[in-house]
């Protein structure tokens, strides 16, 4: 047996009366679910308000934000990785692959572009700031494609 989706349909009227995932299928797919919506969430509200931060207080606010957030980021990518590693284990098809390549790319991007940049953000520096917006932005639309493959391999 697969970890992908297993679905009994009837012939006759074709409605789907049950879709099974098994649980390394589950795991990744609500890991996956969890990195996207934590991302986006960071995209969309966490980062725009960081960089609207005024020179003065950038220092305090900047230091408060890492060390707040440094923790729900670490349970997120182990999950994730976790995950990751279960669903290769049990399922060795093209969207878990595709998966586990963006999984890798996700940490790739976060561990060489943005945790760099934040570490060079001990004060204000504009150029530094958008840098790190667009690491974001690519980081959260490999998050969502990320997500995709999670479902393709979940239910494909």
């Amino acid at each position: 047996m697969t970890s992908r989706a297993h679905d009994e349909r009837r012939r006759d009227s074709g409605r789907l009366d049950r879709v099974t995932v098994t649980a390394p299928g589950a795991a990744f797919l609500a890991a996956t679910a969890l990195h996207a919506g934590f991302q986006a969430t960071v995209t969309v509200l966490v980062y725009p308000a960081l960089a609207r931060i005024p020179t003065d207080r950038w220092a305090v606010e900047h230091d408060r934000h890492s060390r707040r957030i440094t923790p729900l980021v670490g349970v997120v990518y182990l999950a994730l990785a976790g995950a990751t590693v279960w669903m290769l284990v049990a399922d060795r098809g093209p969207w878990t692959y595709a998966g586990a390549l963006l999984a890798l790319a996700v940490a790739v991007v976060t561990g060489v572009g943005a945790a760099p940049v934040h570490g060079r953000l001990s004060r204000a520096d504009p150029v530094l700031i958008a840098r790190l917006l667009v690491i974001d932005r690519v980081r959260a639309v490999l998050g969502v494609l990320l997500l995709a493959c999670a479902c393709g391999a979940a239910f494909g």
